[in-house]
């Protein structure tokens, strides 16, 4: 589990390299990597020795840009790109579980909760300063996996071995052609969609059974 452990990486050359020389930095991570107000992530750690210094921009993730109450979408006369504030707007009224797919808690008796922790139960102005808009809905494209890569069998087995050694309940490790085909399918289709939430009943049933064959727990 160490390596999904990256945040003191993070917060080492930022202090060192950036913040303790006064200097300016483009940080390109994971949104959850740079959200202020979050005691695990990247920016609110070194956040208690470098304050008010950090301007996080988040995309919109999953949230439906054509979602509207109103005739016309409030996103329609907006220039492509545009960067829009959070603070006192809208955009930032807007709940963590509107722009990013809840994650998926599974406790060592297979009880399954769907949701963000209550200490991420607020409004995006909490975690991010503005998001980024790059266009309707239909311009959202997913980048499919260079062709290159998919066919670096070495490479594509090391993947599948590090995917392995995690552990997952629920989550049975997929095979290399099963990943193949899995990749030339999401290249047939790159429209960036929502994903559709999984069945709290069917992730704790696929969980049970991987304890009765013995398969190991994190």
């Amino acid at each position: 589990m160490k390596f999904f452990d990256r945040e003191p990486s993070i917060v080492s050359v930022m202090e060192k390299e950036v913040l303790s020389k006064h200097r300016k930095a483009l940080m390109l991570f994971g949104t959850f990597h740079l959200m202020h107000g979050v005691d695990d992530s990247a920016v609110s750690t070194y956040e208690k020795l470098y304050p008010h210094l950090t301007f996080v921009i988040s995309d919109l993730g999953i949230y439906d840009m054509n979602r509207t109450a109103a005739p016309i979408s409030p996103f329609a006369l907006w220039p492509n790109p545009s960067l829009a504030r959070t603070k006192g707007t809208w955009l930032g009224a807007l709940r963590l579980s509107d722009v990013f797919p809840p994650p998926i808690n599974i406790d060592r008796d297979c009880k399954v909760q769907i949701d963000f922790p209550p200490e991420l139960q607020k409004p995006m102005e909490a975690f991010v300063d503005a998001f980024l808009y790059l266009g309707p809905q239909e311009f959202r494209l997913n980048e499919p996996m260079p062709a290159d890569i998919a066919l670096d069998a070495d490479y594509m087995t090391e993947l599948q071995r590090r995917e392995s050694l995690t552990g997952f309940p629920g989550e049975p490790t997929k095979s290399l052609k099963e990943s193949n085909q899995e990749i030339v399918k999401e290249a047939e289709n790159p429209l960036a969609s929502a994903p559709k939430p999984p069945d709290a009943k069917d992730v704790a049933q696929n969980c049970l059974e991987r304890k009765k064959q013995g398969s190991p727990q994190p």
